[in-house]
């Protein structure tokens, strides 16, 4: 029996290991590959938003992943999460944004969400995500933001430690208020693994090991 192959698209090299990590444990029967273009998430931080222009560029890169004999493809990189909804009519092979397993599950825990990220043009995408997934479940909640200033630039420059630093203070900072915590960059979810336990006392949520466990699911 021919094994399915699985299109993984990145704005960063970055987190490459982790989703090889995740795919190797999770989906050992699934062939996976990789896309990177990150002068996407480059444009991206120039522009201040999703232009249309940038759009057209993922929906190339999918189409690429396509060509490729992908049979499921997901993009890892929040801020173009309308992007890939938009290009995912025009393929014949599912196409998942990272974040939305991650979001369906916020949603499912609690009534008060809470968002961390490193970048500005992360923090409005995925609360739109998670206030849309809610909308169709037919659930009211909240939404609290918070953007971990700095900590990008720090990822950028090298120093995780100062972006782990960053990180974690306002995770703590944000617990108070909320039922649950998404974060919203793959990059993130390092953080978690450093913390105690004991100190997190509402659910943290990261996108990468969701959406690898959603695609065995849809790949099965």
């Amino acid at each position: 029996m021919k094994r399915k192959r699985l299109g993984l698209i990145h704005t960063s090299t970055g987190i490459v290991p982790i989703f090889q990590r995740l795919c190797s444990d999770l989906l050992p029967d699934v062939d996976v590959f990789n896309l990177v273009d990150d002068s996407l998430l480059q444009d991206i931080l120039i522009s201040g938003s999703l232009t249309p222009p940038i759009a057209k560029r993922v929906a190339a890169q999918i189409d690429l992943a396509e060509q490729a004999g992908a049979n499921a493809i997901m993009v890892t990189c929040s801020s173009i999460g309308r992007a890939v909804e938009a290009a995912s009519a025009f393929s014949s092979v599912p196409v998942l944004r990272v974040d939305q397993p991650m979001a369906d599950r916020a949603i499912s825990v609690g009534n008060r969400i809470g968002i961390l990220a490193t970048l500005s043009t992360t923090l409005l995408p995925t609360a739109d995500l998670i206030e849309r997934r809610a909308m169709y479940a037919k659930k009211e909640i909240s939404v609290t933001e918070m953007l971990c200033e700095g900590a990008f630039a720090s990822w950028i420059d090298g120093d995780t430690q100062t972006h782990d630093r960053i990180v974690a203070e306002k995770l703590m900072a944000i617990l108070p208020f909320v039922d649950v915590v998404v974060l919203a960059q793959a990059s993130m979810t390092r953080v978690i693994d450093q913390l105690q336990t004991k100190e997190i006392r509402v659910p943290v949520l990261s996108s990468p090991q969701l959406a690898v466990e959603y695609l065995g699911l849809l790949m099965n």
